[in-house]
């Protein structure tokens, strides 16, 4: 991947995760994506569920590969209007209210307006609540303070707001001169950007695919099901495009291609796990292999789902994943890297 590649795979990144994408409101960021590649003169669809296809032909055409990054985040919904005009929140996708706290947000209200607002403790003021400390972060005691002079439940309903709109966090999108790039939202946009500059990257050298290759950008990866579906009968290959987790025990770091080996849901191929490191040792691509232990991917879902297919998970590593994540621009292009051969693989 060359520099200029890189810069073009980070400034798309920084777009993506600039869009506002809670899972179940997703149509912005599908139509830049569908517009970036329309640009590239690749023809998209999209399902049922508003996920985007596309497909680049190959050689073979009877045995296809798939690979898929998800455009949906965390978020939440209006879960209560409450009296004094500030708001209950439900949770979208698997985090932790703690990790919210003090973050700004979005609202969107059915009709399209959207508000500004904090998320706050309602016990937040130590001048007032002795327990403001020790209170637990949960759906009782946090709440949207909104940006606007309300006073109550009617003022709130007043500006269109009602239950189950959609909220959505600030990123808070930063790339450092050292190369780190820290946002929310790097999972999955990360791995969104990688795909689209290789699409790009493939279209601008006429690299000829050993197989019909799909790329699907799914949205609704967060809550489980958003790569399951749309799966051509020919595809032998699915490989999931998403983030390496870090922490304690994890091999995953933020400037290697993390190969996942296994998750919260069983091992992924071996033979395709194999595929992937040999391919990453004779391009010197670092890599890291890793088990996620609470995690699931678009692949998993699709085991689940009963498609009989070979399926496989790696991306760049993100460091505080379902927080307020970080990752590096070497990972970000060593993950490239390897999908750059990858698609060039024939299947195993």
């Amino acid at each position: 991947m060359t520099n200029k590649n890189l810069d073009e795979t980070m400034s798309l990144l920084v777009d993506l995760v600039s869009i506002p994408s809670p899972s179940g409101n997703t149509n912005e960021v599908i139509t830049y994506v569908e517009k970036f590649l329309a640009d590239l003169k690749v023809e998209t669809k999209r399902n049922r569920k508003g996920g985007l296809i596309a497909t680049l032909e190959g050689k073979d055409s009877k045995q296809h590969r798939l690979l898929t990054a998800h455009v949906d985040t965390l978020g939440a919904m209006v879960k209560e209007i409450k009296s004094n005009g500030r708001l209950r929140l439900d949770l979208i996708g698997g985090f932790k209210f703690n990790s919210i706290e003090g973050e700004y947000c979005q609202i969107e209200t059915s009709s399209g307006k959207t508000f500004t607002g904090t998320i706050l403790m309602h016990q937040t003021s130590v001048h007032v609540y002795k327990d403001a400390g020790k209170a637990e972060r949960n759906q009782a005691n946090m709440e949207v303070r909104i940006d606007e002079k309300v006073h109550n439940a009617e003022d709130v309903r007043a500006l269109g707001i009602e239950v189950g709109d959609f909220i959505s966090f600030d990123p808070r999108v930063e790339v450092t001169p050292s190369g780190f790039i820290k946002s929310r939202h790097l999972d999955d946009k990360a791995s969104v950007a990688i795909l689209l500059q290789l699409i790009k990257q493939i279209k601008t050298e006429k690299v000829e695919l050993p197989h019909t290759t799909h790329f699907l950008i799914s949205n609704n990866e967060e809550i489980g099901y958003g790569g399951n579906s749309n799966i051509t009968p020919e595809t032998v290959e699915y490989l999931a495009v998403d983030m390496g987790a870090m922490g304690d025990g994890q091999s995953t770091d933020e400037y290697t291609v993390s190969i996942c080996v296994k998750d919260g849901t069983g091992p992924y191929h071996f033979e395709l796990r194999k595929n992937l490191v040999r391919l990453a040792e004779e391009n010197n691509i670092e890599y890291k292999l890793d088990i996620y232990p609470f995690y699931g991917s678009d692949a998993s879902a699709a085991i689940r789902a009963g498609h009989d297919i070979v399926h496989g998970l790696i991306g760049p590593g993100i460091d505080s994943s379902h927080a307020f994540e970080r990752t590096h621009r070497d990972s970000i292009e060593n993950t490239a890297k390897l999908l750059y051969f990858y698609v060039q693989s024939k299947l195993v």
